[in-house]
């Protein structure tokens, strides 16, 4: 008989699912709705004359288009102050978009850190750079060029699986870095408190979205372990401790978290 404690952990993760699914589809016809704007856009600049050039068709004010993006981009109206947590450091995201995943450039017989400096402390990871190659190569690349810095983490789960998700530009739960990449280390992966994981919308659908896990979890092995965190699980279940936005399990934290800096280390 599965008792009352599984079947809210198995709906749990089954709303967790459902939601990826409707994101990925969201995204999906957002971009559908820029193809059609930019076609639009550009018909109207060859009969106008420059009208692009005069800001008339800026992409932060197409109906249907994405914001420049902001560190405020999640709405904390309802947020409450959590101790421990400071106000961010001045900035907002660069916004950049790539054509395609980089290169491979990283040594997957070595060793790579990462370091989270958040607004709400620091939060340090090792990263598996042997098992999940393209993975690590891609952070070590996007945090190069500084795209994590200034980003919000938009996300926190406190009911049947137990995660902090970061890396979106956007703070919408949509936005990435322009491509995708394959799943990688996924036979027999488990998410114990520590896993740093892809958050993805379906299988190959790998951007910068990632999360941590503060408790122990159990998800299907659909999510890319890249990591394990070794200093700063404290950090995560304090901004744990303060709650979801509106008090519901699943949601914007209370902590105002934001990645001040990203940065990745080799050795």
């Amino acid at each position: 008989m599965v008792s009352s404690e599984q079947r809210r952990r198995q709906l749990a993760r089954e709303k967790y699912e459902r939601q990826m699914e409707r994101r990925a589809e969201a995204d999906r016809k957002r971009k559908q709705r820029n193809v059609l704007v930019g076609s639009v856009t550009a018909v109207v600049v060859l009969a106008a004359g420059g009208a692009w050039a005069g800001g008339l068709f800026d992409s932060s004010k197409k109906s249907g288009a994405q914001a420049a993006p902001t560190a405020a981009a999640t709405p904390t109206a309802t947020a409450a102050p959590v101790k421990g947590c400071n106000a961010p450091a001045a900035g907002q995201p660069n916004g950049k978009q790539f054509k395609a995943e980089p290169a491979m450039s990283i040594d997957t017989k070595a060793n790579y850190t990462m370091s989270l400096d958040t607004s709400c402390g620091k939060v340090t990871i090792s990263l598996d750079a042997a098992k999940a190659p393209h993975t690590v190569n891609s952070f070590v690349y996007l945090a190069g060029q500084q795209y994590f810095d200034h980003t919000k983490c938009h996300r926190l789960t406190t009911e049947g699986i137990y995660v902090l998700q970061c890396g979106d530009p956007t703070g919408t739960g949509s936005g990435g870095p322009g491509y995708q990449f394959a799943d990688e280390n996924l036979s027999g992966a488990t998410y114990p408190a520590g896993t740093v994981a892809m958050a993805n919308a379906g299988a190959g659908t790998n951007g910068s979205q990632f999360f941590l896990v503060y408790k122990d979890t159990q998800l299907p092995p659909n999510y890319t372990p890249f990591g394990k965190i070794t200093g700063g699980l404290d950090v995560l279940q304090n901004i744990a401790g303060g709650g979801v936005q509106g008090g519901t399990g699943d949601g914007a934290p209370n902590a105002n978290v934001v990645l001040n800096s990203v940065t990745t280390a080799k050795g």
